[in-house]
């Protein structure tokens, strides 16, 4: 068995260890050197564990078990310190270790500019977990603010995770507009007043001068005498091929090491891959050509044939929950014609550059649905005479008239990429259904395509659909888990109809496989039965998940977050010493104002949390419910009680509405905001229900959303008075509470219902809203408790309280 040693634990050395153990498990002994402390994880899916919508453990390729199934030797946080390519050795740390085939995938590194500061501490760059571990950590420290050096799109994903992590966040580009080199003018216009819309200042033709600071980052100046306060500066200006340890090795390097089309370099035992290459002049940032290399190389390992080309590449980004697609040629030339469409209603662009009839550039924002369709065009040089006046449409209006949606896919070429995260592009997915991978699972399992952020997969089912035939079967809603092949509407319905009352009933009935559900199941099964059976029913604390349990959100260090509720925003005196007097008392190291108008008291130990809550009950104050799939806030304005322009109480109304739903569960997390006006302060229209005041009454919307996915609430309703508002509100959590999918929010259960459907039952059927809202009220006077209140039962000092744990307070 011949020694593989591979140096760099990446996605490129990744995919090529995944393609032998595939065809050859036996043939190599690996051992795989990293000098980052874990194995291969997706690095393009660090964005959204920046902005806290995943976590490290979801974005892992290969876990310890991997590993471990193909006898690799893992020397992790083990960075290689030189190659003697004549005796055939790598030198680490732990010695040197004989190889008799060699990878090297050290990637590269990030560009920094080398200006006065930059070696100051809270100087980063973006490249890996540790740079994200950075940013998290920066962001959780109270009134801290971001400067982020650079407009592309690793600039800009880190500009819109430290936003939503809620830091003050600026974004330094020294072009003329965003994403340059992807977009033209217009788009990076669109795309700048996106991110404003979320609080990110942009500033473009930006020189930044220095960074500045006592021995640490306090401020970025520009050579304009613009002072910027911070507390960190992200940069994000490009990346160079990490080229080094093979130079010093004696390897043949240009700009990065030199590859042939077998991906050899210039010692015929030693390949490289990935972004430290160069090949023909070329060299590579995108995952689809490395996923290539990866290919070839295990190919040339096994002793077969295969090479590398460098093919066309189209651009299909999603920044921030901004859609953006380019590919070709678009600049402007006097030669060429463009062709545009724009609608600034919804935020979208499109634009194509044409020469001699022929599709040579597309640039498009916020609809991409057919980019692999105009860049098939682009890479085939299509004559577009016959179709030159509704080309713009797309497939799906050509001739004049409808045509099947599915023709554009069916007309993709095999290379064309499908799945951006993972280079997986037709060919490779038409090869697995042909070998039977029939559905979207196996899809995924085959190929990995959409198994990660999930945008492809409406276009990986259409493959299947083209591929497959009249054999294709459109996928069903998923099932809740696998204990059982119900889906959560099917299980929804039957706890209904069978009356079925107890989670033992739901495992009896419905034919569970497992005898008392799984840790997916049961927390959905627990919501459907207290919220269908609020009298009969009594909630199960173990089919929580933990923070629920703990009555506490959990931090990445273990500690938790304690938010006392503040009905409306509104607070005391007294509350605010009693606050105080915790924090101190408990040695709180952050005290923070959250953006929904409370008091967030971070890193309080789990073993405090009896006594922190002890002494903030004493002070009348009740659980924010922070880490519920239930109410969380109810944002408010001062409204008329102070503002000028206050058409209402919109103070009086956030609290009664708070004061009506705290302690209800729901599917998911809801919050609320009312605004006194038009104006909107209290930003009432992202929420999952916000209410305008207006001077003939309230605006009712339902819908919205501000995090990953930016939606502004559709109207539902428009009442005259406080008590037409609070029961339209009530009415409308209850019929959420009992038709929505567990983990489902409001706007994507409304988008599976129609809006029609729930003003039907909520507006239009008074009867009904009436008998809704009676329902809630039922279940309110169950569950509209503290969690916390026991222990204020159960102790007249804080001293017994030594030994009381959560379970004990349950």
């Amino acid at each position: 068995m011949q020694k593989l040693v591979v140096i760099g634990a990446g996605m490129a050395s990744g995919r090529v260890l995944e393609h032998l153990f595939e065809t050859a498990p036996d043939a190599f002994d690996v051992t795989l050197f990293n000098a980052e402390p874990r194995g291969n994880y997706n690095r393009l899916m660090l964005s959204p564990v920046l902005s806290g919508e995943k976590s490290y453990a979801e974005i892992i390729t290969h876990g310890d078990d991997w590993y471990a199934d193909n006898r690799v030797t893992c020397r992790f946080g083990e960075a290689i310190e030189g190659i003697d390519l004549a005796r055939k050795v790598v030198k680490s740390a732990g010695g040197e270790t004989p190889y008799d085939k060699l990878i090297i995938g050290t990637g590269s590194n990030p560009f920094i500019i080398p200006l006065p500061g930059h070696d100051l501490p809270g100087v980063i760059s973006y490249r890996d977990l540790d740079d994200t571990n950075a940013m998290i950590e920066t962001s959780s420290r109270p009134g801290a603010r971001a400067v982020v050096i650079g407009g592309g799109l690793l600039g800009l994903e880190a500009a819109a995770g430290l936003r939503m992590r809620g830091m003050e966040v600026t974004v330094l580009h020294i072009a003329g507009h965003l994403m340059e080199r992807q977009l033209d003018a217009a788009a990076g216009y669109l795309l700048r007043r996106d991110l404003e819309a979320r609080g990110i200042t942009v500033i473009t033709q930006a020189s930044t001068q220095s960074i500045e600071g006592d021995g640490k980052v306090e401020m970025v100046k520009l050579a304009d005498g613009t002072e910027l306060p911070c507390e960190l500066v992200v940069m994000a200006v490009g990346i160079r091929p990490s080229a080094q340890l093979a130079k010093d090795a004696g390897l043949a390097v240009g700009r990065a090491i030199t590859v042939d089309a077998q991906m050899q370099t210039s010692d015929p035992d030693v390949y490289a891959l990935g972004e430290c290459v160069e090949f023909a002049g070329n060299i590579f940032g995108l995952v689809a050509p490395l996923y290539d290399q990866a290919k070839v190389l295990a190919k040339t390992l096994m002793n077969e044939d295969d090479v590398f080309t460098v093919k066309e590449l189209a651009t299909k980004l999603k920044v921030t929950g901004c859609d953006l697609f380019s590919a070709g040629d678009f600049a402007e030339a006097d030669d060429r014609e463009d062709i545009v469409f724009r609608d600034p209603a919804r935020g979208v662009y499109k634009r194509l550059v044409l020469k001699d009839d022929r599709l040579i550039g597309a640039v498009m924002y916020g609809d991409t649905a057919d980019g692999n369709w105009f860049f098939g065009m682009i890479k085939d040089g299509t004559d577009v005479s016959e179709m030159r006046d509704t080309l713009i449409f797309g497939p799906a209006y050509q001739g004049g008239a409808a045509v099947d949606p599915l023709s554009a896919v069916a007309a993709l070429p095999a290379d064309a990429e499908i799945c951006g995260c993972n280079g997986v592009c037709k060919g490779q997915i038409v090869t697995a259904i042909e070998g039977g991978a029939t559905d979207l699972a196996g899809i995924r399992a085959t190929t990995k395509a959409s198994a990660s952020c999930g945008t492809c997969t409406g276009l990986v089912e259409q493959v299947l659909a083209v591929t497959l035939g009249d054999d294709f079967v459109m996928p069903t809603a998923q099932s809740v888990c696998k204990c059982t092949d119900l889906t959560h509407e099917d299980v929804r319905r039957l706890i209904k109809s069978k009356e079925l009352k107890s989670q033992s009933a739901v495992w009896q009935e419905l034919g569970w496989t497992t005898p008392n559900g799984c840790h997916v199941c049961r927390p959905a099964i627990n919501f459907y039965l207290l919220a269908d059976w609020p009298l009969e029913y009594q909630d199960d604390p173990q089919s929580r998940f933990v923070n629920e349990r703990n009555h506490g959100n959990i931090q990445k260090d273990g500690t938790y977050s304690v938010v006392p509720r503040m009905f409306g925003g509104i607070t005391t005196a007294a509350e605010l010493r009693a606050i105080a007097d915790a924090a101190d008392k408990y040695n709180v190291p952050t005290v923070k104002v959250t953006g929904g108008q409370r008091i967030d008291l971070l890193g309080v130990k789990k073993e405090d949390l009896p006594g922190i809550w002890y002494d903030l009950n004493a002070a009348g104050m009740v659980s924010g419910h922070a880490y519920s799939k239930g109410l969380r806030t109810v944002k408010t304005c001062v409204g008329t009680d102070h503002c000028r322009f206050g058409t209402q109480d919109s103070t009086g109304l956030g609290i009664k509405l708070e004061k009506l739903l705290w302690g209800s569960w729901t599917p998911h997390k809801v919050k609320l905001a009312v605004s006194g006006c038009p104006r909107n302060c209290a930003e009432a229209t992202c929420k999952d229900l916000g209410i305008i005041c207006v001077d003939s009454g309230y605006q009712v919307g339902v819908g919205g959303a501000a995090g990953m996915d930016l939606k502004e609430t559709e109207r539902l309703c428009d009442v005259p008075t406080e008590e037409e508002a609070l029961e339209v509100t009530a009415a409308f959590v209850q019929i959420y509470r009992e038709n929505a999918k567990y983990l489902d929010r409001p706007y994507k259960w409304i988008a599976k219902v129609g809006l029609d459907w729930v003003k039907e039952r909520v507006v239009d059927d008074l009867e009904n809203r009436r008998a809704l809202a009676a329902r809630f009220e039922l279940s309110q006077t169950i569950y509209r408790k503290d969690p916390w209140a026991p222990l204020a039962a159960k102790a007249e000092s804080f001293a017994p309280l030594a030994d009381l744990t959560l379970e004990a307070a349950e």
